[in-house]
């Protein structure tokens, strides 16, 4: 037990060391605007689940990510003379992907408070909205401003000035915070929150869009850049922030705001003449494909790393027994979800990773952990006396281990071995957060492009157990097989 607590301390050392490193200032030397000049490309990070902002739209089965906060960016781009590009993620990820290199700036309808100034550089702003609450219809006359939800419950998307507001102005209230925006209205709507607080036009986005609810005006006590919306940059981004206040200048001069809006309006009108689940076919079979290609990779890996973490843990040798410990407890103890992001954001700053590559490699070390202890458990069910009997017929380690213990071991383990493969369908959907088009994410699109909350979760909880149920079948038949030899 010490030794493995001496091993867990080297591994926690390591992690807190490269967390130094990632938490290091940024260098003096300002070459923002160079970098992005010279890649060619201008990298916007965005969630787009908040319309008229960013959002997606259906166009011959394929997605796009629309609306004004994009139309901007893409000025921007326009006048820096590079092509934008738009990385998504959940909105609590944009400003670690920012700090992190993943995108170069920040166009998520962002209001630049004084908090977040002093992590982030922000642009002139470019638009001012107001904050409002989002109720049914139908408790209109319940509700008149902040005041009256005091001892309720209501919503804001966690990370945004709005669940701020809600727990700094609104006594005792429960303030439920959560990623998407589409999300939110489904709990209103189904009563878990009585309302949940937004920007003016996205809320007025929805009720446009949907009989079943209304808005009303939270008059909220706003304090500096809490009513305003701006770009976000990666601190010490002087040259870049100037050359972006540019466009903005134009913006503002132009009035071209009220032009973008109208675009995103009419986009939103489109999104909405055909909101069948069938009509997002394509998006949810491109999840399902995702999915798959994750699992499948996953479970490769898992099962290849996990068959050398437990020889490693069963080993007499100290060393690689104290490191497959190590890392076995480690994984088993920490939140996929965590490890995702540490793949992505932390291994990132050093090793530039796409975020499909970064989800499969973290889904990949997470499940060898697991496999690694389902096969230690497999090789210890088998009966001493077998390795007894092949070393007395002069088998060497490796032949009896080959070709008597592990045979035996597979047939002990595989029920297990198919639970876990069986998981690794349903928690590979952990990966929307970092963009990821899996299930869950499509699921989320839908949802924002549809404005239909119960519909496409009950699609995608009909996927997945066609997935689910189809490969415990397939487990099954070999299953069987097993026992008849």
């Amino acid at each position: 037990m010490k030794k493995f607590f001496v091993w867990l301390s080297l591994v926690l050392g390591l992690i807190v060391t490269l967390a130094g490193i990632s938490a290091q200032p940024a260098q003096a030397a300002d070459n923002s605007l160079a970098r992005v000049k010279e890649k060619g490309t201008l990298v916007m990070g965005t969630s787009p689940d908040y319309p008229p902002y960013e959002f997606l739209v259906n166009r011959n089965g394929k997605e796009r990510v629309v609306g004004m906060d994009v139309d901007i960016a893409k000025k921007i781009a326009k006048d820096l003379g590079v092509k934008l590009v738009i990385k998504q993620m959940s909105f609590d990820s944009l400003l670690v992907a920012l700090e992190t290199n993943k995108v170069d700036m920040v166009v998520s309808g962002m209001s630049p408070t004084p908090a977040r100034e002093k992590s982030v550089d922000f642009s002139k702003v470019y638009y001012k909205g107001g904050q409002s609450i989002l109720i049914n219809k139908t408790d209109k006359g319940l509700y008149h401003d902040k005041n009256s939800f005091i001892n309720k419950a209501v919503g804001a998307q966690t990370g945004s000035i709005q669940y701020s507001l809600g727990k700094k102005q609104i006594k005792n209230s429960t303030v439920k915070g959560l990623d998407k925006i589409s999300d939110l209205i489904l709990a209103l709507k189904s009563h878990k929150v009585e309302g949940v607080i937004m920007e003016k036009p996205s809320a007025q986005a929805y009720v446009d869009n949907d009989k079943s609810l209304t808005m009303i005006n939270g008059n909220f006590n706003l304090g500096k850049g809490e009513n305003d919306t701006a770009i976000g940059f990666r601190k010490g981004s002087t040259s870049l922030v100037n050359e972006v206040n540019k466009s903005v200048d134009q913006i503002d001069k132009q009035d071209l705001t009220k032009d973008y809006l109208k675009d995103a309006g009419s986009y939103m009108k489109t999104n909405t003449h055909n909101t069948t689940m069938w009509h997002y076919a394509g998006y949810f079979a491109k999840g399902v494909g995702y999915t798959l290609l994750i699992t499948v990779i996953s479970v490769f890996f898992g099962i290849l790393l996990g068959i050398i973490f437990a020889l490693m843990r069963l080993s007499k040798n100290k060393l690689l027994h104290g490191l497959g410990v190590a890392y076995i407890e480690f994984v088993r103890g920490t939140p996929l979800m965590i490890q995702v992001m540490f793949v992505y954001f932390g291994i990132g700053l050093f090793i530039n990773i796409p975020a499909l590559t970064s989800g499969i490699i973290a889904v990949s070390l997470n499940s060898a952990a697991y496999v690694a202890e389902i096969i230690r458990g497999g090789i210890n069910s088998v009966a001493k006396g077998q390795t007894e009997a092949a070393r007395s017929l002069g088998l060497s380690n490796t032949q009896t281990f080959r070709s008597v213990v592990f045979p035996q071991a597979l047939k002990n383990i595989w029920p297990a071995l198919g639970n876990e493969f069986v998981s690794l369908i349903k928690e590979s959907s952990i990966v929307s957060i970092i963009g990821v088009t899996d299930l869950i994410y499509q699921l989320k699109a839908v949802q924002t492009a549809t404005y239909k909350g119960v519909a496409p979760i009950i699609v995608a909880m009909i996927l997945y157990f066609i997935m689910t149920f189809s490969l415990s079948k397939v487990l099954n038949h070999y299953e069987r097989s097993m026992r008849h030899d």
